[in-house]
């Protein structure tokens, strides 16, 4: 059907001059200024925002606390040498969080690569932290079973993590952010 209109529309000049006339002008539509898909739009920039900023507001505040506490128990200094890398842990974990939402709100694909990270950053702060409390406290026995049990699903949750980084890695299927 639309063939033979192309075809009688090249045949006449007047029809012609009135297609191209029309393809210049604009619609005679009214599209509205404020509509519902407008106002999802921006009820979903002002949410991703919010994420992001409450993200970096935490990790500010943990990372204040962390400095804060790490200069007042000066004292018992192997456990606050622990204790501020527990926190610094936690604030850039917050932070590649708060990284990965505000990539993945603006982008229209899903990125796999950056929480794998975050989760093995997660799993190597629970090792350290593990490993902090064999080493500076004495354990009654269940407590030492319970440590070590953590200790064994933090590994095993890191090694995990690490060969789905490299299944990713070898598919093919990176990340825009291996690119950057």
């Amino acid at each position: 059907m639309v063939a033979p209109l192309t075809a009688v529309a090249l045949r006449s000049p007047r029809l012609r001059s009135w297609c191209a006339h029309m393809a210049k002008s604009p619609s005679n539509e009214k599209t509205p200024i404020l509509g519902t898909d407008a106002l999802v739009r921006a009820a979903i920039l002002i949410i991703e925002y919010a994420i992001t900023a409450s993200l970096l507001l935490v990790a500010g505040v943990v990372l204040v606390r962390t400095v804060i506490n790490f200069f007042s128990n000066w004292g018992a200094f192997p456990q606050s040498v622990v204790a501020a890398i527990d926190g610094i842990l936690v604030v850039i974990i917050l932070l590649d969080i708060a990284h990965t939402v505000f990539g993945h709100l603006r982008a229209t694909v899903f990125p796999v690569r950056p929480f794998l990270v975050i989760g093995v950053l997660a799993g190597v702060r629970d090792i350290l932290s593990s490993s902090a409390h064999l080493t500076l406290s004495s354990l009654s026995t269940s407590n030492l079973r319970n440590t070590l049990i953590s200790l064994g699903v933090g590994v095993g949750v890191v090694v995990f993590l690490l060969l789905g980084l490299l299944i990713l890695h070898f598919s093919g299927h990176g990340d825009e952010d291996d690119e950057g």
